[in-house]
Order: structure tokens, then C-alpha cells, then sequence
């Protein structure tokens, strides 16, 4: 390990994993989201926000699963889902239920259908509005819940994808390059899509087949060159003066295009291919230059938060709109002074809670022992701090 501000164990022991600038890149994730929910779609590019938690998702999960594997020889596929679990549901469910409540009181504009409440307790927000639309059918102000499903995909999937990558090839690197081909495939179907079948904005815009490869980005920087495990064979000064500049200006190339049929097929590509070497430096280099706002105390303080605040802040909006008739910007500051207060709540009375069950979960898997031999699903979870994309 190069950075000297990462902290690992050795052996088999199990890990706490200390990454820095993750909560930071959080909190700028959510605010950039926030703050184009919040009236200022225009000139701030809230999408970008998202492809951050995305790739953040991607990044984390696999390095809680490479950690694992490499350590036991084995991946707990039980107690990774149980966790999953204990992580997202709680919080899912209390903002969603929170939701149709309000909406069912009259407190909020709009009536759910059961086929839309289906779907989003199923997790296929996505698919529903890819068949439905935004508005009609879901619980008013959910309409994020879209995203959240990509990721609850990911996770069904990728452990399974992985644990077959390990079986069939030992290199990180052929691993990396197997997701990248993945990538490539995305970006193959996306043009079909577009060019060939020509569907619509939305189709490629939520669905997880073709949003996909901004998770898988980051999954490749977890196993090929990961800035909190691996050594690198680049200075500080290529990464600082050539690597960052260079992944900046591919980033902000990929928003000043605005060709329709660019911004559905390889805008998401060349954004994923771009936070490569800014998220490596974002956590090899934590001290270096504005990298160390990510690094403070308010930003992490937000990160910590970023979960619920990304889940209830489109109801609190919605909410304030309907009913505060002040000016867009003052709506703004009130829906985000609620939005805080509710997260703060949430992440009290229950992601607190269900935080320490999956300690627990961690220390009792590492107290089991490691004997299982390669290839089993047997070993234990170690815990990365920080977790998450929106709902990692």
C-alpha cells in the first residue's frame, strides 16, 4: 500500500479500512443533485452527481469483496446480502412508506397505483418509469428511487460475477479487464438503442441495463490499481500534474457537448473512464490542493448522511413547492434545512441501529475463523468505512 493515511491489517485478521476524501465525494455528490432538484437544472448537472455515486458504489462494494476473498479465500454471500440489507431496506422503506403516507393523507399532491407501489417496493422504480413515466403511479417525490434500484441490481448480481472471475483467473488485471469488456458492451447496446431503435431519452437514461457501466467503472479501479490497496507505478507528480488534469478535462469535455444522441450513449463512458484518475487521487493524494474541503469535518459530516438526504430530500422539495409560495431559492434553503433535520432523525433512530447489527455481523464472522478453503462462500465481511455510493 503507497498511501501512508491508509490503514490496513495484516493477515487474516479482519479489517476497518479508513479511505479518505469517499465521504467528501459523497457530500459533493449529493449536493450537486440537490442543488439541481432544487431549481438550478440549468447550470448545475445534477446527472454528474449521480454517475459520482455510481462509480463511488462500484468502487466500495468491490473492495469489501476483494478485501474479503483475498483475505479468507472465500466470499460470506449470506452475511454480504444480510448486510446489504441491514444497510438499504431500513431507510428505503421508512422514506417510501413516509411517502404514500403523506400522499394518502392529502398532504401531498398525487395518488400512487398499486402497480407503481409494486415496483418500487420491488425495486424496479426504473423499469416502471422506462414503461409508465415519472409522474403517474409512484409515490409523489420518489422519482429518485430510480437510481437506487441500478444499485440494488448491482448487488444481486455482482458478487456472483466476481466469485466466477476469481474462480476462472487469477489476475486482478484479466478480472478489470473482463468488466471493462462489460463497459464496452453497455456502450454497444446504448448505440443500438439509440441509432437502431431509436428509444427514447428516458429508456437510457434510467434503466439498468444501459446505466449499468457507471457502477462497473469503479468496480475496475477496486481491482486493477486501487488507490487503498495497490502500490502504483506512477509519481505523485504524473498523477498530480498529468493523470488529474487529464481525467478533469475528459470529464468537463463530456458536459460541453450537447448532442443528443452523444449525451445517451458516450457521455456516461467517457464520464466513467474520466473519475478514474480523479478518484485515485482523490484518495491517494487527501491533502493535496481543494482535495482537502472533501477531507473536512462538514463535508464528512454530510457523506455520513448523503443516504437518507439522497432518499427524502425529492419529497421534502416536492413538498415545499406545494406548500411555501416563496421564491425558488428560499424554497431551496428551506427544503434543505428540513431535509437535513429528517436525515439526521433517520440516521439516529434507524441506520444507527441497524449499522451496529452489521458490526456485529463483521466481528462474528471474523471470530468463525478463515478455514474455509478457496473457492467456498465461507469467510467474512471486513468493513470499509466509509460505505456507499447513495445506497452502498
Amino acid at each position: 500500500m503507497s498511501a501512508p493515511s491508509l490503514q490496513a491489517a495484516a493477515g487474516n485478521a479482519p479489517q476497518r479500512l479508513q479511505i479518505p476524501s469517499l465521504d467528501g465525494i459523497r457530500a459533493a455528490s449529493f449536493l450537486l443533485v440537490f442543488l439541481a432538484h432544487a431549481g438550478l437544472e440549468k447550470w448545475v448537472p445534477g446527472y454528474l452527481g449521480l454517475t459520482f455515486f455510481f462509480f463511488l458504489s462500484g468502487y466500495l462494494i468491490t473492495t469489501l469483496l476483494r478485501q474479503e476473498a483475498e483475505r479468507t479465500g472465500g466470499i460470506d454471500l449470506r452475511r454480504f446480502f444480510i448486510r446489504r440489507v441491514l444497510r438499504i431496506f431500513p431507510p428505503f422503506y421508512v422514506v417510501l412508506g413516509l411517502a404514500f403516507a403523506l400522499a394518502a393523507l392529502g398532504v401531498l399532491r398525487g395518488a400512487g397505483r398499486l402497480d407503481g407501489w409494486t415496483f418500487q417496493v420491488l425495486h424496479l422504480t426504473n423499469y416502471y418509469i422506462v414503461r409508465s413515466g415519472w409522474w403517474e403511479g409512484i409515490a409523489p417525490g420518489t422519482w429518485v428511487y430510480w437510481s437506487l434500484a441500478v444499485e440494488e441490481h448491482f448487488y444481486l448480481a455482482f458478487p456472483f460475477l466476481y466469485l466466477h472471475l476469481r474462480r476462472s483467473m487469477a489476475s486482478a488485471r484479466g478480472q478489470a479487464l473482463v468488466l471493462l469488456g462489460l463497459c464496452a458492451a453497455v456502450l454497444a447496446w446504448r448505440c443500438w438503442l439509440v441509432f437502431g431503435l431509436e428509444a427514447p431519452k428516458d429508456r437510457l437514461y434510467v434503466a439498468t441495463d444501459t446505466r449499468i457501466d457507471s457502477i462497473l467503472f469503479g468496480c475496475v479501479l477496486a481491482l486493477w490499481g486501487n488507490p487503498a490497496l495497490d502500490a502504483t507505478a506512477q509519481s505523485e507528480a504524473r498523477w498530480k500534474r498529468v493523470l488529474f488534469p487529464a481525467g478533469l478535462g475528459l470529464l468537463l469535455v463530456s458536459m460541453i457537448i450537447r448532442q443528443p444522441q452523444y449525451e445517451q450513449t458516450l457521455r456516461y463512458t467517457l464520464q466513467g473512464a474520466a473519475l478514474v484518475p480523479l478518484f485515485t487521487v482523490a484518495v491517494r493524494y487527501p491533502h493535496w490542493g481543494l482535495l482537502r474541503v472533501l477531507n473536512h469535518r462538514w463535508a464528512r459530516w454530510i457523506g455520513v448522511h448523503s443516504y437518507s438526504l439522497y432518499l427524502l430530500h425529492t419529497v421534502v422539495i416536492y413538498g415545499v413547492r406545494q406548500w411555501i409560495p416563496v421564491a425558488t431559492a428560499l424554497q431551496g434553503l428551506i427544503a434543505l434545512a428540513i431535509s437535513l433535520l429528517l436525515a439526521i432523525g433517520i440516521r439516529h433512530a434507524v441506520e444507527a441501529p441497524c449499522e451496529r447489527v452489521r458490526r456485529q455481523l463483521s466481528s462474528g464472522s471474523s471470530r468463525r475463523g478463515s478455514g474455509e478453503p478457496a473457492g467456498t462462500l465461507g469467510g467474512s465481511l471486513p468493513t470499509v468505512a466509509p460505505e456507499g455510493g447513495p445506497a452502498a
